[in-house]
């Protein structure tokens, strides 16, 4: 019952309060432009020469030279291994050493090649060349101002509305809501 009570007042509460609203217009008093300052980064290129430390190894002997070289040492050890190998054995064996001794030989023909090309890289004299380097580097343009907009202002009951709009306005839309 006491719920029953409370929803009736609540509703006859209700249905007696009324409100409405209506837009008014206000004449707006200042119009003001709004600009951006803006600037853009432009790149750049700053380039000088700068000299460079180079290695060069004495006796010439570049990549080519010392690949034929390990290959020369690696078909020589070959075959000084198979003619060891040849020594050792009888029959089968006798075939078999003579190959693993070539296969043996090829090996170590070629790692000593391999030596002696590097103790002679490790005498190198050094030299020196001219390099270009580029850096990019910013700089900025002169600052430009873009108009943005437009702060258009007016007063309603002493209050301050401002909008901003893209143009300058003469009234501002106020939507005014009224209870009783």
């Amino acid at each position: 019952m006491k719920r029953v009570v409370t929803t009736l007042a609540l509703l006859t509460t209700l249905a007696n309060a009324e409100s409405f609203s209506f837009t008014q217009q206000i004449r707006v008093s200042e119009s003001h432009p709004q600009y951006e300052r803006t600037s853009e980064r432009i790149p750049y290129q700053e380039c000088y020469d700068k000299r460079v430390r180079v290695q060069r190894a004495y006796g010439g002997g570049g990549t080519n030279t010392m690949n034929q070289d390990q290959v020369a040492a690696s078909v020589l050890g070959g075959a000084v291994g198979g003619v060891l190998g040849h020594q050792i054995g009888k029959g089968k064996g006798k075939d078999v050493a003579t190959i693993g001794g070539a296969i043996l030989g090829t090996i170590v023909g070629g790692n000593m090649a391999q030596q002696h090309a590097q103790q002679q890289q490790i005498y190198q004299e050094p030299t020196y060349q001219t390099k270009r380097e580029c850096v990019t580097k910013y700089r900025q343009s002169r600052a430009q101002s873009r108009l943005v907009g437009y702060e258009n202002i007016a007063y309603y009951k002493g209050r301050r509305i401002v909008k901003i709009s893209d143009r300058p306005l003469r009234t501002i839309p106020v939507t005014v809501t009224v209870s009783y």
